[in-house]
């Protein structure tokens, strides 16, 4: 039988001598809306996705105004894409209410805190074997991830509340940080393997075991509560569609009523876990299901603006 390799002697290097393709100064400001996206979705034709388009929005916000659970699910190019601050923005408009995160999505969450930056050159990185050694970003989180095993936390909550005692340099630029100060649940679902704190030698996979599990409990709860609610899964093709699906199951298997909301699936190619198991089962037979197709960048700003503008106006009425 084959011996585990051996961690501790990998090979790392400082962050800050990392080459990024992301920067933070690249990211889009969230301004206030004053009326146009109403008149844009208005203009619309009552059509295919553009119909889609305004009954999400729609819906999305009268789940707000009823109080009801708004779970954003959001894969990691949502937030190497800077699309932080739009979250944040709805998460001040109460139009979000729980974000989950794969493992990825709170890595690159964590670098732009601490540099402003993120997203190495994988194809150059690879080629020496340097692809994921940067050593601050493994300590950092695998840290944060042992104390939110032992402490009860999970992931998403410790990670938030060490960056915010670490006083990192860039934190206000981070949801975890965001949802830290804000009291929203943030929760992070690891697939152990796929990420690259795990290749370093800081890295326990039975604490990082634990702290997901704890989130993943935390997320079932949420998603107990999303009757009459919207999930929303943006840019996950895999673990979150399939961590929502037990989530339900659990739900439902404990005696909650979850079986009329919304569930959305927004991405640049639709996979088949999230038509499946996001978009079409969970919501037969009384939900309804709805699945945008575009590049992230610019449809969840798009759909952003069309909330916060649609809730002033209905604010206003």
């Amino acid at each position: 039988m084959t011996e585990p390799i051996d961690l501790d002697k990998v090979r790392t290097y400082p962050l800050k001598h990392r080459k990024n393709l992301v920067k933070n100064e690249s990211f889009g400001k969230v301004l206030p809306p004053e009326g146009s996206f109403v008149r844009f979705l208005e203009s619309l034709p009552d059509i295919l996705r553009a119909r889609d388009l305004k009954d999400i929005c729609l819906r999305i916000v009268a789940a707000s105004r009823e109080s009801k659970e708004i779970i954003l699910a959001t894969g990691a190019h949502q937030i190497k894409l800077g699309m932080a601050p739009y979250i944040s923005k709805l998460i001040d408009a109460g139009l979000i209410t729980c974000v989950a995160m794969n493992g990825a999505g709170v890595i690159h969450d964590v670098e732009l805190a601490m540099i402003g930056e993120t997203s190495e050159d994988v194809t150059e990185a690879i080629q020496d074997g340097s692809f994921g050694m940067a050593k601050e970003t493994a300590e950092f989180l695998n840290n944060a991830i042992a104390e939110g095993a032992s402490s009860g936390e999970g992931i998403g909550a410790a990670v938030g509340r060490k960056i915010a005692e670490s006083e990192l340099p860039f934190r206000e630029i981070s949801l975890a940080h965001f949802c830290h100060a804000k009291g929203i649940q943030l929760t992070v679902h690891v697939a152990y393997g796929t990420d690259i704190i795990h290749m370093h030698p800081s890295a326990d996979g039975a604490a990082t075991g634990k702290a997901t599990e704890i989130d993943f409990r935390r997320l079932a709860a949420a998603v107990s509560k999303l009757e009459g609610g919207v999930f929303i899964n943006a840019g996950s093709a895999v673990v979150l569609p399939e961590v929502f699906l037990k989530c339900l199951s659990v739900a439902r298997n404990l005696g909650h009523e979850v079986k009329n909301f919304t569930a959305v699936n927004l991405d640049m190619i639709q996979h088949y876990r999230p038509q499946e198991n996001i978009v079409r089962r969970p919501t037969l037979p009384h939900g309804k299901g709805y699945a945008l197709t575009g590049n992230l960048e610019i449809l969840f700003p798009l759909i952003t603006y069309c909330l916060l503008d649609l809730q002033a106006r209905e604010d206003k009425a």
